[in-house]
């Protein structure tokens, strides 16, 4: 019979960015892995004399494949406490001048979009935070330190601590789950997956570490429900055959991608070890659920504008997802230049339809694909 068993539900995510730790609460459904990449040495000759031929293989270790890694979070938006010292990013005390606004997530953002580590991925004041993409022209991005504790309510050795050194994000999916809550999939890679034991990635005991930062965490009133959500589309002057159209979502999503490679060196007489990575192409884009509403500038005439459209080469539109609706907590995710697809008919008791559009920078050296802004309320 095992010891000890190690249970999901008592797990905590934490990651080590700028020379602080944050707190990342996860759902159900979290996942890390690493393989190796394998070499396979066979034979293939003829038989002897006796008919005999070796069918034998040999198997050798190549290399580590990169760690790859997902897990889901809640978007949460929150207020900062004016003097807090538990402050998004490692603010001090004597930076909390205002009430400014951030997110839990706000450090994972940060590493999406900015390679420098420290922090200047997001911009807060007392409005919004914004996601800043303009650094985000790199060939690098943020990289953390990314840790798995388990049974992490326990003490001294019962705890297991699993540690991927120098993780990046790859891939950021918002979901429009219209019954669900609003949350962020992510997922991406890393360097080697090691055993920490059971040595706690931060400083002190969990309530008091100087180097831990949980702002936000504990609040109750910063969930975000996706029924609110609205989309305001508007075709841009460049169409003019486009116009303004009301569309109430069912559903949808949208998937920002770094499109990363990871790079291994292939040196032979060793396991070689993931070097790190490089970006490809960003993508912005997604899709949208609606009904088939035959109303003015609804989705039936969305529909039509978009088919029978034969001089317009890309359909530009200005998208406005306002995620939990108009009041705060919400989250504003703007495509300034949107590009759709014709719609699809989805034949269900109620004909819907369904639009894939693709976020478009303003010119091809653009980083403005997407304007992604927190509007976050004091927790409680």
């Amino acid at each position: 019979m095992a010891d000890q068993l190690f249970f999901s539900r008592d797990t905590k995510v934490f990651i080590k960015r700028n020379n602080f730790f944050y707190e990342i609460p996860v759902l159900d459904g979290y996942a890390y892995s690493q393989a190796h990449n394998i070499s396979e040495v066979t034979l293939n000759e003829a038989a002897d004399s006796a008919g005999t031929s070796r069918r034998a293989r040999q198997v050798f270790n190549d290399s580590f494949a990169p760690t790859e890694w997902s897990f889901s979070t809640y978007i949460r938006p929150f207020a900062a406490s004016t003097g807090g010292s538990k402050g998004t990013l490692g603010r001090t005390n004597s930076e909390v001048t205002d009430v400014t606004m951030h997110a839990v997530e706000e450090a994972l953002w940060d590493a999406f979009v900015d390679s420098t580590n420290n922090g200047g991925g997001t911009i807060s004041d007392v409005t919004d935070m914004d996601v800043d993409f303009t650094k985000s022209n790199k060939t690098i991005i943020g990289t953390f330190d990314l840790y798995f504790v388990l049974d992490w309510k326990a003490s001294g050795t019962t705890q297991k601590v699993y540690k991927i050194a120098e993780a990046c994000i790859n891939e950021a999916s918002i979901d429009f789950d219209i019954d669900g809550i609003a949350q962020i999939n992510w997922s991406g890679m890393g360097g080697q997956l090691t055993d920490e034991v059971s040595a706690a990635p931060y400083n002190a005991a969990y309530d008091s570490a100087s180097d831990l930062v949980y702002e936000g965490v504990l609040g109750t009133n910063n969930y975000i429900r996706n029924k609110l959500t609205t989309l305001a589309l508007t075709g841009l002057n460049s169409n003019p055959s486009l116009d303004s159209y009301n569309v109430v979502l069912t559903g949808g999503n949208i998937t920002l991608s770094n499109n990363i490679t990871y790079l291994t060196p292939e040196t032979i007489g060793s396991v070689n070890q993931p070097l790190g990575h490089v970006t490809g192409t960003r993508t912005v884009g997604g899709n949208f659920t609606a009904y088939l509403d035959d109303e003015a500038l609804s989705t039936a005439e969305l529909f039509t504008d978009i088919a029978e459209t034969l001089t317009t080469i890309t359909t530009e539109f200005n998208a406005v997802f306002s995620i939990g609706g108009s009041a705060s907590p919400k989250v504003e995710i703007a495509l300034a230049k949107c590009h759709l697809e014709i719609p699809t008919f989805s034949i269900e008791d109620v004909i819907s339809v369904d639009v894939n559009f693709h976020g478009l920078p303003s010119a091809i050296e653009g980083t403005d694909e997407a304007t992604i802004k927190y509007f976050g309320v004091a927790v409680v």
